[in-house]
């Protein structure tokens, strides 16, 4: 599927919340949590994902600097979703690979574990989401396993295109054959939260405007 810069600026006009939102409404999993922006300036990342799969070092080598290939495999605008199991006691991003994914316009890294030199990475204003830093080196403790293989990212499955959306607020994965449903979904959610925003800062009752937005009942079908 073709990511088209309708569809980005569809996503960007939302938040993570939203998109959660419509797909709980519609019967997917697709939220994650504890990813988050390592830079607060790092406000929202959006794109189809590049997948890689981690898993620990031992008597099979790696052939590649882990990374490499996944970069090699992206396109401008794709996010490099890596699993490497919820792992804080190691990284699998630096600053190398921030710089190359930089320079051919990747629109950044989510981790489900840790990423390292994250000075490298706000000096090359190269996004990166993570449960956290770590500072010692994956050298001899994790290799890549996979590149573009089907992986699971914080507990939901994530494939090769599927759309990932990150924010503050944390990581969604968007499945590739629903997404305009679930745009949709969280389009309407979207406007109807911005309408009650609009209500209250004009001076309205907040039980007047929950009783006619009726919010507890906005995910049901």
């Amino acid at each position: 599927m073709e990511f088209k810069e309708e569809l980005r600026n569809r996503f960007e006009t939302l938040s993570s919340t939203n998109i959660s939102d419509a797909m709980d409404a519609l019967g997917y999993r697709g939220f994650t949590c504890g990813i988050r922006p390592m830079r607060e300036a790092w406000r929202k990342i959006v794109g189809p994902a590049v997948t890689m799969k981690m898993t620990a070092a031992g008597e099979t080598p790696q052939k590649t600097h882990l990374g490499m290939n996944a970069i090699a495999a992206a396109k401008e605008g794709d996010v490099i979703v890596i699993d490497n199991g919820g792992r804080m006691d190691t990284s699998c991003w630096g600053g190398i690979l921030a710089n190359a994914a930089k320079t051919k316009g990747i629109a950044g890294t989510v981790i489900d574990g840790c990423c390292r030199d994250l000075d490298d990475c706000i000096d090359a204003d190269y996004k990166v989401f993570a449960r956290g830093t770590v500072v010692c080196t994956a050298r001899g403790r994790v290799i890549e396993e996979s590149t573009n293989k089907m992986i699971q990212f914080g507990g939901v499955q994530v494939r090769p295109g599927d759309i990932v959306m990150g924010d503050s607020s944390g990581v969604v994965i968007v499945p590739q054959e629903h997404l305009e449903e679930i745009l949709k979904k969280a389009e309407m959610l979207w406007q109807k939260e911005e309408d009650m925003i609009a209500e209250i800062r004009a001076g309205a009752d907040i039980l007047s405007v929950d009783a006619k937005y009726n919010y507890n009942r906005m995910l049901k079908k």
